[in-house]
């Protein structure tokens, strides 16, 4: 039976489901996947436990929904801004670093999702695990592409080093002054162009 203050089964399934998974992602981003049950999820959502997992069949699937929630978030904001830059490389990559390093430096950021559920699922098979190496790959293709149309010699070794300074600075917040983030990323990832054109 649910619990006092569940949603009612007669509620919209996709309105309970969104529930669920704003829940979910609010407290798996704030406190680590493995430290948050269902049950936690399920009281703060207001929902019955049935209602979750007819929902998310298991924890692992609502993990997966979390991380690819998130992968379409941050795809939506890198596609907006290399549109306004299209015609200019240069622009484009200086704008990624803005957006990026501004979410670097808010004070609630708490790292990269898809790093931070990487790193407490050692199992390459995971569910979870494959979204966070699929969206690491994509940012990797992406930065190469900008960098073949930048010019270099070497885009993809150039693709490499933005990929390891950005996941950097995504693992390096909390060691971070405010406001450090962006010029950071812009002066080396500038060095790193420069030398890669040469």
């Amino acid at each position: 039976m649910a619990k006092t203050g569940a949603v009612p089964d007669t509620q919209n399934h996709a309105e309970v489901r969104d529930r669920i998974l704003e829940t979910a992602c609010t407290l798996f981003y704030r406190f680590g996947v493995r430290a948050v049950g269902v049950d936690l999820v399920v009281e703060k959502a207001g929902v019955a436990k049935t209602s979750l997992y007819r929902h998310f069949g298991t924890k692992d699937d609502l993990v997966a929904a979390f991380l690819e929630r998130e992968d379409a978030a941050f795809w939506a904001t890198w596609d907006r801004v290399a549109h306004q830059h299209a015609e200019n490389a240069a622009d484009e990559l200086d704008a990624h670093l803005e957006w990026i390093g501004e979410r670097v430096g808010r004070p609630n950021y708490r790292g990269c999702p898809q790093i931070n559920v990487a790193a407490e699922f050692p199992n390459a098979d995971h569910p979870a695990r494959r979204i966070a190496a699929s969206h690491k790959r994509e940012m990797r293709l992406r930065l190469e592409g900008i960098a073949r149309r930048l010019g270099v010699i070497h885009p993809a070794e150039l693709a490499g080093q933005l990929s390891l300074l950005i996941n950097g600075a995504f693992v390096s917040s909390q060691i971070l002054d405010a406001g450090e983030a962006i010029p950071l990323l812009r002066r080396t990832v500038h060095a790193l162009v420069e030398a890669s054109r040469t």
